[in-house]
């Protein structure tokens, strides 16, 4: 069966999966559309396309969707033919076989991979016979969180295409009564404002978003791709001071618990301030900016303190003060200042925020201690799980700890567990130009704490979610589910004790109003219960350790099985149509990118075993000596065909361990089966860098030039371009002039792989070297000295871990990571910081490729500053992240790709 298969890269998160782009003349979604129902603040989503093939041939068609974050999909399904396809959710040790088993058979495989701030992409794809459609349905879940006042339905429309047939549909029931409704998003902008059309009622709200084809090409982040952007439905329920909102049906109950004109409770707030030198730049200065607005919204019966740690801590005062307008002023003022330098001691740093709150303990107030990093500890304690415990005891659960990671080189899992074990949340700060936003919009979740010590009680009531909570925040929600024993709503009784401003509180009622429907719609307040009890059971997980933490992971477990949510103890395999492989979808972690194999295309003819493998490793060799793209024993492998100007040899390299034995036994077409340590990588070589040796039982023996092979990405969806490099070259990956930077690259020997040594050249001829062993060498004054794993100085920080170095020198900042292929290791380096100077050059500074494709056949052609290069397809590992997943790319002379000369960069 014939099949057209395009590789699509989103380079902005570095993911790959085999694709094909909607192309009108190959095939066509005429009908996308989005129902989202939310009941009680549950939203259940549900996306729809239908797609048609309109060629003669079949064709492999993509679905392809961004929901939330916080979402769980539980139904996946596909209708072709008259029959219906069903997504299964697996543990993740079962889906894995399946997984496992469809990449070493040279198939696909689906993911759920995180995009962006709040959005994670789900990607699958089937083949669709000549002139027939699909329809590809995806299901998904969110309890709606109320921040800021607020509830927020996020809805991400993309369908790659104008479709004629879109639609959202939206509907909102809130017995409570809905207080207000909006919608924003970039998909409310310009001409598509006109396509929206909103209803409210006292409890119900409508939402329609139809817009035409026309219409999907002028948002904001629209073009002749359709649309690209988020429709985003903003509202909140009435509230009173009563017990709150409940609901019960089928034995469960939902209770909503958010009371309005409470009096704000004063705080003790501690700001704990990472001023280490990866902080430096743009980072720092954002810092500053949300800590000034900050301090200027702090009420003056708040007392609050200040202080700031690299490898030591400096305090603004050494204890808590009142927020005058004088001390406020001052404190701005210490803000303003704070420098960045030096490493990073936050277990210090943590304890002595602590000691300030514990020490001025003040009647009727509310304490919070907020602690912002962009790293790991370098510096004082650094045993992870040594710090957690220290900051544990020294809380001893007397306030909460609010934990923000700023960027991705922060080690999240670190923050978020340290914050649950200590009551509060952590929060990831985007590296972007609205982090002091970000900054500031969670500091106001927290500003006004309105109750303290709450706990929820229901009499009748079993299998709570969540009961006692450290603080309720003006504008937050608590929410609690749970089972009602025997389903006896009359014994079921609902009441909150907590401390206010004023003193012990408590929401009862004699006789509440517990609405109790028993309709097919409202038994999501059972999956209400799970969704919560699952993300809660996730979380004490990431609390403990032995035995209590794989109870608490097998009870989610269960539950996310009997649900049916993709969680992160499961996964959901997609099942196809006989004869395809099955997609197998996890859902990831928090900013973490998943290792995706590439799809590899299986080669014609008939493989056959090599009895000499095991001796050593081979190289497999094909002669594809022709101007025809069409030729025959090459035209199957990987799509490495197209390069008409010149001969083309087909070449995996590798090295023979035990003498110049054959690669090949001499007949085309048979072929060895390629090892696992392959990994579906092939290559091509001009047949005139290969060289003939008489070595070969058949007269000759492939001689493969030691290259390596370097990725250029773009910033759109388009496929990044790929050159090569010879071996035991010295590169020139950074060169900053007016700060006399040098950051050199020498090549290592074995092909395909990275760097053996980065060379740092400082001021005062400083010079430092980065090992793949983990170790770092410096030279000061002509002499090199061994400094271990860390080295923190005036002019740079380096500090080394179980797989990366982190550098810091001024505003700059690099990840070097360590990888390791066949035993050998070796580096990568990534810039994470840019300086700022428009004179720094180097390979590490290389700005995104632009181009366009001119020509597809008889053989491609890109165009890249109005001149046309002949390319091929080919593949390249992108080491520049630590999974190193396979890319498919644009195969071109180092030359073209850099439109410059290689010897620009070889120093």
């Amino acid at each position: 069966m014939g099949r057209a298969l395009m590789q699509t890269a989103l380079f902005g998160l570095l993911l790959t999966l085999v694709t094909s782009l909607p192309n009108k003349d190959d095939w066509d979604i005429y009908s996308f559309h989005i129902n989202s129902t939310v009941t009680s603040r549950y939203a259940t989503t549900v996306i729809t396309s239908r797609v048609a093939n309109r060629m003669n041939e079949s064709k492999e068609v993509e679905f392809q969707v961004r929901i939330p974050k916080t979402a769980f999909i539980s139904k996946f399904r596909m209708f072709m033919d008259g029959q219906v396809y069903d997504g299964v959710v697996k543990t993740k040790e079962q889906a894995q076989q399946q997984y496992t088993a469809a990449v070493s058979r040279g198939q696909s495989a689906g993911l759920v991979s995180s995009v962006g701030r709040t959005l994670e992409e789900f990607k699958t794809s089937v083949t669709v016979a000549a002139h027939k459609k699909v329809t590809f349905e995806l299901t998904y879940e969110e309890l709606l969180k109320r921040r800021h006042g607020k509830y927020e339905l996020q809805i991400h429309a993309r369908p790659m295409q104008p479709v004629s047939d879109f639609k959202v549909d939206v509907y909102i029931d809130e017995k409570a009564g809905i207080s207000f409704l909006e919608v924003k998003g970039g998909l409310s902008t310009k001409a598509l404002a006109n396509a929206i059309t909103k209803t409210l009622t006292d409890k119900q709200a409508w939402v329609y978003f139809y817009p035409t084809e026309s219409q999907q090409k002028t948002c904001d982040s629209c073009g002749e791709q359709g649309m690209n952007g988020d429709l985003v439905i903003v509202y909140d329920v009435n509230r009173d001071i009563s017990v709150g909102d409940i609901k019960a049906s089928g034995g469960y109950f939902v209770h909503h618990f958010a009371p309005s004109s409470l009096p704000r409770i004063p705080k003790n707030v501690v700001f704990v301030i990472d001023q280490s030198g990866s902080m430096s730049g743009r980072k720092i200065q954002q810092t500053r900016t949300a800590l000034i607005h900050i301090l200027n919204d702090l009420n003056e019966d708040d007392f609050f303190g200040l202080i700031t740690f690299d490898g030591e801590i400096f305090h603004w005062k050494r204890e808590l003060v009142q927020a005058t307008k004088t001390n406020v002023n001052s404190a701005k003022t210490f803000a303003q200042n704070i420098p960045a330098r030096g490493s990073t001691d936050i277990d210090a740093a943590v304890l002595e925020g602590a000691r300030i709150l514990k020490a001025h303990p003040r009647e009727g107030s509310a304490s919070i201690l907020i602690l912002l990093t962009d790293g790991d500890p370098t510096s004082g304690e650094i045993n992870l799980e040594t710090i957690q415990s220290n900051v544990r005891k020294a809380i001893a659960g007397k306030f909460p700890l609010y934990c923000l990671g700023f960027g991705f080189d922060v080690n999240f899992e670190f923050l978020e567990k340290m914050s649950l074990q200590n009551n509060g949340v952590a929060r990831r700060i985007y590296e972007d130009s609205d982090a002091d936003l970000q900054l500031k919009g969670f500091y106001e979740e927290v500003a006004t704490p309105l109750l303290t010590n709450v706990t929820m009680m229901y009499t009748g009531g079993t299998n709570l979610t969540q009961t006692h909570f450290t603080q309720y925040y003006n504008g937050s929600e608590i929410v609690v589910a749970g089972q009602i024993t025997n389903n006896d709503i009359e014994t079921f009784t609902p009441e909150v004790i907590a401390i206010s401003g004023t003193g012990s509180v408590r929401f009862s009622d004699t006789n509440p109003t517990v609405e109790s429907t028993d309709t097919v719609s409202d038994r999501r307040l059972q999956r209400v219960w799970a969704y919560l009890t699952v993300k809660q059971l996730l979380d004490k997980a990431l609390q403990l350790s032995g035995p209590e933490k794989d109870r608490m992971r097998e009870e989610a477990l269960k539950l996310s099985l009997k649900y049916s949510f993709v969680t992160s103890l499961t996964s959901m395999v997609v099942t196809k149509p006989e004869g395809e492989n099955s997609d197998v979808l996890h859902k990831p972690k928090e900013g973490q990118m998943q290792p995706i194999p590439v799809a590899t295309s299986r080669i014609s003819g008939q493989m056959q075993p090599n009895p000499g493998a095991a001796d050593y490793d081979v190289s497999y060799y094909i002669a594809a000596t022709s101007h025809d793209s069409g030729i025959g024993a090459g035209a199957g492998i990987a799509g490495e065909i197209g390069a008409a100007d010149y001969d083309v040899s087909y070449y995996i390299a590798a090295t023979s361990h035990d003498s110049a034995a054959a690669a090949t036994d001499g007949r085309i077409g048979q072929m060895q089966p390629i090892p696992d340590w392959i990994g579906g990588h092939i290559r091509t070589y001009p047949s005139s860098d290969i060289t003939a040796s008489p070595a070969s039982p058949h007269g000759t023996v492939a001689t493969v030039p030691v290259l390596h092979r370097f990725l250029i990405k773009t910033e759109n969806q388009s496929l990044p371009l790929c050159f090569d490099v010879p071996g035991d070259t010295r590169l020139k990956l950074l060169h900053h002039p007016s700060e006399e930077l040098s950051v050199i690259g020498l090549l290592d020997s074995p092909p395909n792989t990275g760097f053996k040594l980065i060379v740092i050249q400082l001021k005062n001829s400083q010079v430092v070297e980065l090992c793949p062993d983990g170790l770092i060498k410096q030279q000061v004054q002509g002499v090199m000295h061994y400094t271990g794993q860390n080295l923190v100085s005036t002019d740079i920080t380096a500090i080394g871990r179980d797989k990366e170095f982190d550098v810091a020198i001024r505003d700059t900042r690099m990840v070097v990571l360590i990888h390791e292929v066949d035993g050998n290791k070796f580096l990568w380096p990534v810039l994470r910081q840019k300086p700022s100077d428009n004179s720094i050059d180097g390979i590490l500074v290389l700005k995104p490729a632009v181009y366009e494709e001119v020509q597809q056949s008889p053989s491609t052609k890109l165009k890249i500053r109005d001149q046309e290069i002949g390319v091929t397809r080919s593949s390249a590992v992108d080491y520049t992240i630590s999974a190193a997943p396979t890319l498919d790319c644009w195969f071109m002379s180092a030359e073209s790709a850099l439109q410059r000369r290689l010897d620009d960069f070889i120093v």
